[in-house]
């Protein structure tokens, strides 16, 4: 994440409004409705990392039971599951401190669909609300506390359980972009 130091970036990708998110992780797959109309820098931005290669092989990071499962760290991807889960640093960085190189203008104020429902997809950040990049994470049940500080990208189609079963260490192999 940025942390306050990358540039503001403005993705080039131009969103329709009707792109789903397919995750395929070691644990399944999650089918996600992107929110093109509430949140269109936070999809394009997504679409064009996930286009590019970006998430192939990462590892979700971050577990807190209850909460969140988060991923999208480009600095666990050459990592054993089990230095990421424990949180060991790896040659690139420590899990959770990787991002793309720039950030992303936060979106949560103008989104009248920024819900963290079960299962909503959303960014990341630092204490800056314009510092998301890369980093994602899934909600494990509502954490409405969540909906004025941080955007909600998407909403989960199938695979709530797969989300459920992530863990620390978990392979996200790929996430392709496919239209309703």
């Amino acid at each position: 994440m940025g942390f306050g130091l990358d540039p503001l970036y403005t993705p080039k990708r131009h969103v329709t409004g009707t792109e789903i998110a397919v995750f395929d992780t070691s644990k399944g797959t999650i089918r996600v409705q992107l929110d093109g109309v509430g949140a269109p820098i936070h999809v394009a931005n997504f679409c064009e990392l996930a286009e590019s290669g970006f998430y192939d092989d990462t590892k979700f990071h971050r577990y807190v039971p209850g909460f969140v499962i988060q991923g999208g760290d480009p600095y666990t991807r050459e990592m054993n599951p089990a230095d990421v889960a424990a949180g060991r640093p790896g040659a690139d960085g420590i899990p959770g401190t990787g991002g793309p190189g720039y950030r992303i203008k936060a979106e949560f104020a103008s989104n009248p669909h920024n819900l963290h429902d079960d299962g909503a997809l959303a960014m990341a950040r630092s204490s800056d609300p314009d510092s998301a990049g890369s980093q994602f994470y899934f909600c494990l049940g509502s954490q409405h506390g969540l909906d004025s500080g941080y955007t909600v990208f998407g909403k989960t189609l199938e695979g709530k359980a797969v989300i459920a079963e992530l863990r620390a260490g978990d392979v996200l192999h790929s996430v392709r972009i496919e239209t309703a």
